[in-house]
C-alpha cells in the first residue's frame, strides 16, 4: 500500500491522540502529515511541542483550506474539528477530489449530510466516517452472530445507554451544550448508538417518534446551588455546594473534565480559542439541548428499536437486547470501571435460542480507546481493510447520514411531538 499524504483540519486533542500520534509512531511507513489547519494557532504549538518531528509541517488558519491544498498537495483530509465545522471541510475536500476521514458525527444536520452526499457523487474522493464503536470486539462479535443467523430475522432491539455524572456533565461544561455547535446530544452522542443498530441489523431507519427533556442541567436543574450565569468551575465560589463538582473533586484537589478539542490544563486560565473554556457551569441558562431521550425507531426490514439515553446516572454503560425470529442476544457493559463505585463483571454476550439452552460467549478483549475499537479502526484506515474479515465495517457517507438523520429526527420529534421520517430530514434544505 502506497504512502499517502494527510492534512488535518482541527488540531484537537482527538486528532493528536487518535491520528497524529499513531501516524507518527505506528503507521509512519503508510502516512505522512503535510498540513495542519485550525482556528487557533496555540493548537499548533501544543501539538508540535508533543511531537517535535512535526516542526516543519505547514500551518494554516481556518479559512485557508484551499491554500493548504495547493501548497501541501494532500491525498486525504482528516476532519477532527468541532462538529459544526465538519461539513465545510468535507465538501471543500471533495471539491478538490480528495478522500476524507471524518470523526462522527459527519455533520450536525440532515440537510448538510445531503450536501455531502451530493458533493461525493461529483467527486473522485470518498468519505469515511470513523465509527470506532463498530470495532469493539463485543460489537463485532454481535454483528457476526447476526450474520450467522443466530437470531434469525431481527424484529426488535432494546438499547438503553447510561452516561455517568462525570462524563454526562462534561457535555454541559463545553461547546456541546449549544445546539448550533453540536446538533444536540441526539446527534453528537447518539449517532454512535444509531449507527451500531443500523449496522448490527443491516436495516435502514425509516421513522422516529421520541420524547426528550432537560432534567438535570441548565438553570432549572434541581442540584443548582444558585441561579447565576457566567460561572466557571475553576473560579466558582459555589462549587463546594455543587454535587456534580464535589463527586469527583475535593477541597484540595480539583478534577478537570477532559475536552476533545482543547488541552484544558488549568481550568482557571481562559484559553485563547475564541474565549473558550471547558469548565463552564452546567447550570447556565444558555444551555439549549436535552439530557434525556426516549425514542422508537422503525426500520425498513421490520425491526423496531426502543432506545433511551440519560446523561446523569451513577454509572456508565449500556444494556442491549436484539430479538429475532430464532432467538435473542443480550449484553451489558459498564464503561469506565474506575468511576463505578462497586465491582463490575467482565462483559460477555448471552445468546438465547428461541428453543434451546442459553449460551454465554466470552469475547477476547483488546486494549485501546472505545473498548479496543480505536487501534483496529486505525489498522483498517492506514493498512487497508482486514482481508480476513468477511463483512463490511468501515462506514461511508450514507452510514454517517443515516446516523445523523436519525438523531435529528429524534430532536424534531421531541420539539414537535410527532413522528418524523428520516428521508424527510435528509432531503430538507
Amino acid at each position: 500500500m502506497m504512502k499517502r499524504r494527510y492534512a488535518i483540519c482541527g488540531v484537537s486533542n482527538r486528532s493528536v491522540k487518535m491520528y497524529i500520534g499513531p501516524m507518527l509512531q505506528t503507521f509512519s511507513k503508510h502516512a505522512e502529515i503535510v498540513g495542519l489547519l485550525d482556528v487557533d494557532a496555540r493548537r499548533f504549538d501544543v501539538c508540535k511541542s508533543k511531537y517535535p518531528e512535526l516542526s516543519d509541517v505547514l500551518e494554516y488558519g481556518a479559512d485557508e483550506f484551499d491554500k493548504m491544498v495547493e501548497q501541501t498537495k494532500p491525498d486525504v483530509i482528516i476532519v477532527t474539528g468541532r462538529d459544526d465545522t465538519h461539513v465545510t471541510y468535507i465538501i471543500r475536500a471533495l471539491e478538490h477530489d480528495l478522500d476524507v476521514l471524518s470523526e462522527k458525527p459527519m455533520a450536525t444536520t440532515g440537510a448538510d449530510c445531503r450536501r455531502i452526499i451530493e458533493a461525493e457523487k461529483k467527486s473522485k474522493g470518498k468519505v469515511t466516517v470513523t465509527f470506532n464503536y463498530r470495532y469493539a470486539p463485543i460489537h463485532s462479535r454481535i454483528k457476526e452472530m447476526v450474520l450467522e443467523g443466530k437470531v434469525g430475522r431481527v424484529t426488535s432491539v432494546d438499547l438503553n445507554w447510561y452516561i455517568d455524572t462525570y462524563h454526562g456533565a462534561s457535555y454541559f461544561k463545553r461547546w456541546n451544550r449549544l445546539r448550533k455547535h453540536s446538533g444536540g446530544l441526539s446527534i453528537h452522542k447518539s449517532s454512535h448508538h444509531f449507527d451500531l443498530v443500523n449496522w448490527w441489523t443491516g436495516q435502514k431507519p425509516l421513522e422516529v417518534f421520541a420524547y426528550g427533556a432537560l432534567n438535570y442541567y441548565g438553570q432549572e436543574g434541581e442540584m443548582n446551588p444558585k441561579k447565576e450565569d457566567g460561572r466557571y468551575c475553576g473560579t466558582c465560589v459555589d462549587k463546594q455546594d455543587c454535587r456534580y463538582f464535589m463527586r469527583w473533586s475535593s477541597r484540595s484537589k480539583q478534577v478537570h473534565v477532559k475536552d476533545d478539542h482543547v488541552d484544558v490544563g488549568s481550568a482557571d486560565v481562559q484559553l485563547p480559542y475564541s474565549g473558550y473554556r471547558a469548565d463552564a457551569c452546567i447550570f447556565d441558562s444558555e444551555i439549549n439541548i436535552e439530557d434525556t431521550y426516549s425514542a422508537t425507531v422503525k426500520y425498513d426490514g421490520g425491526a423496531l428499536l426502543s432506545y433511551s439515553v440519560n446523561f446523569s446516572l451513577p454509572y456508565e454503560g449500556y444494556r442491549l437486547a436484539i430479538n429475532g425470529t430464532k432467538g435473542r442476544i443480550e449484553t451489558m457493559e459498564y464503561h469506565s470501571a474506575s468511576r463505578v463505585p462497586f465491582p463490575v463483571p467482565t462483559q460477555t454476550i448471552d445468546y438465547f435460542p428461541l428453543f434451546g439452552s442459553k449460551e454465554t460467549i466470552h469475547v477476547v478483549h483488546r486494549e485501546g480507546g472505545h473498548g479496543g475499537g480505536d487501534p483496529a479502526l486505525l489498522e483498517d484506515i492506514f493498512l487497508g481493510p482486514d482481508p480476513t474479515r468477511s463483512y463490511d465495517i468501515l462506514s461511508g457517507s450514507m452510514d454517517g447520514a443515516y446516523s445523523v438523520g436519525t438523531g435529528e429526527a429524534v430532536w424534531i420529534s421531541v420539539k414537535e411531538n410527532r413522528p418524523v421520517r428520516i428521508e424527510d430530514v435528509l432531503t430538507s434544505t
